[in-house]
């Protein structure tokens, strides 16, 4: 099994002729980004390879209601979320994933992008051992749940990062069983963009900021990300938090959290920017 999550041992200038944008869209806002938001996409894609990670909460729960009950998450002995994911979730994840790939696709072939799909689970992205004891009715049980932590990235698999090219990856892995794993769709990209040696990591989601006591944050140290994480975030933004963390490990320059279109993102016009110091 390749572990690579460090950046690849390149020379610098093929680094900085290939190496890509990585952006993670998240499932709960790509209906709502705007022809504009895709234009500039674009634009960015021309002059730098894109590799973008997609969630799917979103569309999952519209394929079937179960995936809004209650339910459908689980919660380990140490407090964290997961959704239950079975084999059936996966053939699921996978249905969700080739729709929106259609939607994207037609996006940025309109705006001259060449892309393709794969799947992580494809040779991408490997995955250890997950936790099997999780909180049911109150009680901490033993339960086959197919999620994983990440442990390896072979960037190999995308062979063909050049400028006017993307690949839309869906978060699945392979752990060392074989089997097919749901990961962290954040995580994943901040894993991503480690091994493919990226400048940038771009978390785009429905809010415009990092607030810390109700003030959008505009440029933050790692080391403060962190802090926040572990005592005041929630929710998604807590894994966004973790996630943005794990890519400046990997040698990641900057992580950017926002809603805007990656451009203004990317030059520090809104959103969050989080740096290793």
């Amino acid at each position: 099994m390749s572990e690579t999550l460090t950046r690849p041992d390149t020379n610098l200038a093929t680094l900085e002729r290939t190496a890509p944008t990585v952006v993670k869209l998240g499932g709960s806002c790509l209906d709502a980004l705007a022809d504009g938001w895709w234009d500039d996409l674009a634009r960015h894609g021309h002059e730098q390879p894109l590799v973008l990670v997609h969630g799917w909460s979103k569309p999952l729960k519209r394929l079937h209601p179960r995936y809004s009950e209650p339910s459908a998450v689980l919660r380990d002995r140490y407090g964290n979320q997961s959704r239950w994911t079975t084999p059936e979730v996966i053939a699921d994840i996978k249905t969700v994933s080739a729709g929106m790939a259609e939607d994207v696709f037609a996006r940025l072939e309109r705006r001259g992008i060449a892309a393709e799909r794969l799947l992580g689970s494809e040779g991408l992205v490997f995955a250890g051992e997950g936790e099997r004891w999780w909180w049911r009715d109150k009680q901490l049980v033993e339960l086959e749940n197919l999620v994983g932590p990440i442990t390896g990235v072979d960037p190999t698999a995308l062979k063909n990062t050049q400028p006017g090219h993307a690949y839309l990856v869906t978060p699945l892995a392979r752990n060392a069983v074989g089997q097919e794993v749901n990961t962290d769709a954040d995580r994943a990209a901040a894993a991503l963009a480690g091994a493919t040696g990226a400048r940038d990591l771009v978390l785009v989601t429905d809010v415009a900021h990092l607030l810390i006591d109700g003030e959008p944050v505009r440029e933050i140290t790692a080391e403060a990300a962190a802090a926040f994480r572990d005592k005041g975030a929630t929710g998604g933004m807590r894994k966004k938090l973790r996630a943005a963390g794990e890519a400046l490990e990997r040698g990641v320059e900057r992580v950017v959290i926002g809603s805007a279109p990656v451009s203004d993102l990317l030059a520090g016009r809104t959103g969050t920017v989080i740096t290793r110091s």
